[in-house]
């Protein structure tokens, strides 16, 4: 008899833990549950709502309505139909890695109480590190994922590089750059203007001499530029920035991080290599065991090629912690990020490897990519499909080919309607992505039990099936592109003015009226600057009367003219409040009269006006494309 009252004996947590894997082991080897099963709260409300029991009830009962009420309403990344967002499939011995890591309850914060688990994280640790040649004074830290690696990694910079935080700092990212590093941005204390959101090239790439003349013209304007995060890997196409040229433009005056989150452990095949080839050259590298090491969440790493950077940017020992202070030689990995309480990460690593062998990784990845090479050939073979994006580390961008639908956004209905008809069927899940504006389907090769059969299943049928009725409240709209407007003549703009407008010519009285609140008036003389380019203002201009030369870089790459306007790619919000910069100067070459729209208003009016929003988008394809 004992008087704690959550104590078990042996005979007890066996059979629990025996009910439960039986459990696990019966979903993951049904071949019956689909990619995904979705519920609305009103459905799932009345099965699990009501106060905790007073009393325990009997475990079978719970695991029961686990599986009836909870479980079956979740997504199944491990479905080798799951080729949407980044498939999440694990094994099974990182998944009693986890159990014994929770069963055991380590904290594995400090040498002295986990001195075992924290050599396993520092060998798991050391393999990450050799698999891409890091050099041996390299360190790193398990976090939750790819977001905090991202995060750690920005302080990181900034400590080593610029102390406090200071309003001339800027970071620099790709418009294909993961939402995390603009969300760190924001956490960190970086303001929209001190942050460039650039332009990709051709092949979704950062441009090393883009970067190098938005760096430039910061300095010029007594700006420091501190941090650039490259895509090794990008999660929208799996691209990979020209890593090698981006640290010749970094070298010695900005911190280069590799966020290869999603495409890191690539790294282990011959094709993987050759396409990161560079990610050594990186300050800083973020990799995501659950997403190519087929962990379960959550796993994910911060490598630093100085590891002694990370101890001086985050070690804070108070007197109250002084008993467990690492002496010589040891390792206290809650010196080495943001979390002083961590669970045991390195263990399922640990165990996976071990049992499978780092050859069994190798080819399942090279398996991802061979099925991948197949999606693409099948595309490009395909009458019905079209490639959108160059493929790259197991992900596959394209569009059905709907040369009949000029409207874009009939073309995004299309896309998100054979996507919702594919997860009806059960056959499969894909996500849709914008690439330069455009609405496109997108697949992901990843989870290690895909294969070529199960991918063209889902091309066939995206291929063949027509699209679900998708609803979205969007008037029809065709905009007349001869129309000017250099007749408005009074100063304010109202309601009638505002849609005699080209851009906001389908709009309601109501709707005009409401733009027309936000809309200040200006003019400008010959010859004057209205944009300069790399600048980090983000109003968006329409042109009442005159004409400006748009400039790139000094060269004229068009001429605008009244119902024109420009502004919009740096107006435009990228993510957590930042923004492209100016990418071209706007030069009056006549008198003007503009209306503006200050920082954040382009931005309530593409979330709330269908109309606008078409057509600011097809700006951003059109201008974007031709950079």
């Amino acid at each position: 008899m004992t008087s704690d009252p959550l104590a078990l004996d042996a005979a007890t947590m066996r059979a629990l833990g025996y009910r439960t894997v039986d459990l696990l082991v019966d979903r993951l080897l049904d071949p019956s549950t689909p990619p995904i099963r979705r519920a609305a709260p009103s459905e799932l409300r009345p099965r699990l709502a009501g106060p905790p029991p007073a009393a325990g009830e009997p475990f079978d009962a719970i695991l029961e309505q686990l599986e009836r009420d909870v479980l079956r309403f979740t997504s199944r990344g491990d479905h080798p139909g799951f080729l949407a967002f980044v498939p999440f499939s694990g094994t099974w011995p990182g998944a009693l890695g986890d159990l014994v890591a929770s069963a055991c309850n380590v904290y594995a914060g400090s040498w002295m109480e986990s001195a075992g688990p924290s050599q396993v994280e520092l060998e798991v640790l050391g393999w990450f590190r050799d698999w891409i040649d890091y050099p041996t004074g390299a360190a790193g830290v398990l976090v939750s994922g790819g977001s905090a690696a991202n995060m750690t990694a920005l302080a990181c910079a900034r400590e080593t590089l610029a102390g406090p935080m200071s309003t001339d700092l800027v970071v620099y990212v790709s418009d294909q750059a993961h939402s995390s590093v603009a969300r760190a941005a924001r956490a960190l204390g970086f303001r929209p203007e001190q942050v460039r959101v650039l332009p990709v090239d051709d092949d979704l790439r950062l441009d090393p001499s883009t970067l190098a003349a938005a760096m430039d013209a910061d300095v010029r304007r007594g700006r420091r530029p501190l941090f650039v995060s490259a895509s090794a890997g990008a999660t929208n196409t799996g691209a990979v920035d020209p890593l090698p040229e981006l640290a010749a433009v970094c070298r010695e005056r900005v911190w280069l991080h590799a966020d290869a989150a999603y495409g890191g452990f690539a790294v282990l095949t011959e094709r993987g290599r050759v396409a990161l080839g560079g990610l050594e050259l990186a300050d800083s590298v973020t990799l995501d065991p659950h997403k190519w090491l087929h962990q379960p969440y959550e796993c994910g790493c911060l490598l630093v090629r100085d590891g002694r950077h990370l101890r001086a940017a985050f070690a804070i020992t108070p007197d109250y912690l002084r008993d467990a202070a690492a002496a010589d030689g040891e390792v206290n990995f809650a010196d080495l990020g943001l979390q002083l309480t961590r669970e045991w990460r390195a263990l399922k690593v640990w165990l996976s490897v071990r049992y499978f062998g780092v050859d069994a990784f190798r080819a399942a990845i090279n398996r991802s990519l061979d099925v991948a090479a197949l999606a693409r050939e099948r595309v490009e073979r395909s009458d019905r499909l079209e490639l959108a994006a160059p493929p790259s580390l197991g992900i596959v961008c394209f569009r059905r080919r709907v040369a009949d639908v000029p409207d874009e956004a009939e073309r995004e209905r299309v896309h998100r309607g054979l996507a919702a008809a594919l997860e009806r069927s059960g056959i499969g899940l894909v996500s849709t992505t914008r690439l330069r504006g455009e609405h496109v389907l997108r697949i992901c090769v990843l989870g290690h039990a895909t294969g070529p059969a199960h991918v063209e299943r889902v091309l066939e049928f995206l291929e063949q099936a027509e699209p679900d009725a998708v609803v979205d409240g969007r008037p029809p709209y065709a905009r007349d592109p001869d129309v000017r407007i250099g007749w408005l003549a009074r100063p304010e703009a109202d309601a009638t003015a505002m849609r005699r407008i080209p851009l906001f010519r389908a709009l309601s009285d109501e709707e005009a009226a409401r733009v027309a609140e936000q809309a200040e008036p200006a003019e400008a003389v010959t010859g004057e600057t209205v944009v300069e380019q790399w600048s980090a203002s983000r109003d968006f201009f329409v042109l009442l009367e005159g004409t400006v030369d748009v400039l790139v870089e000094g060269v004229r790459v068009r001429e605008l003219g009244p119902g024109d306007f420009f502004g919009e790619l740096a107006a435009l919000d990228w993510g957590a409040g930042y923004g492209y910069p100016r990418l071209a100067s706007v030069v009056a070459t006549s008198p003007l009269r503009l209306l503006v729209f200050r920082d954040g208003a382009l931005n309530e009016l593409v979330r709330t006006l269908p109309s606008v929003e078409r057509e600011i988008r097809a700006a951003v394809r059109e201008r974007l494309g031709r950079r």
